[in-house]
């Protein structure tokens, strides 16, 4: 079990948003030393879901990392990102909240997720159905009854 303090749910939500307050926290942890080096930082590949959140907020992961640095609350950098990229529409927000948190039920990631599980020692877990429930299962979090698909 990878359980990393400091390091919140993808379920959790910042300005309404899901996943970005643990981007934001994977950063400051990196910046510290404390994050995991299994742990996918960054945009460097399109599937990675720090790059596929700045792409849906049409900011370059770079400056987010430098507005982080700049020691802004989350939300000052959730702000500055509609600012800078775009502002998605609330019904932008709600699709965006249901792909990520449904990541990996019964999709085209559900492959990948059953080959974390059991890298992880997790495939017996019925309850683990998708990436934000296989970081909450890993990272020592109760999976969220009402987060599941």
């Amino acid at each position: 079990m990878a359980e990393v303090e400091g390091l919140r749910s993808g379920y959790a939500k910042v300005g309404g948003l899901v996943y970005f307050g643990r981007m934001l926290d994977k950063i400051r942890l990196s910046d510290q030393g404390q994050l995991p080096l299994s742990y996918n930082l960054g945009d460097q590949n399109p599937i990675f879901f720090d790059g596929v959140c700045c792409r849906f907020l049409g900011v370059e992961y770079q400056r987010i990392v430098n507005q982080v640095r700049a020691g802004h609350s989350d939300e000052e950098i959730l702000e500055w990102a509609y600012e800078a990229g775009k502002r998605p529409s609330a019904e932008e927000v709600r699709h965006w909240n249901s792909s990520m948190t449904k990541c990996g039920w019964r999709d085209q990631s559900t492959a990948s997720l059953n080959r974390w599980k059991r890298q992880l020692g997790l495939e017996n877990r019925t309850d683990v159905q998708t990436f934000f429930d296989l970081y909450d299962a890993d990272e020592g979090r109760e999976i969220p009854p009402s987060c599941a698909p």
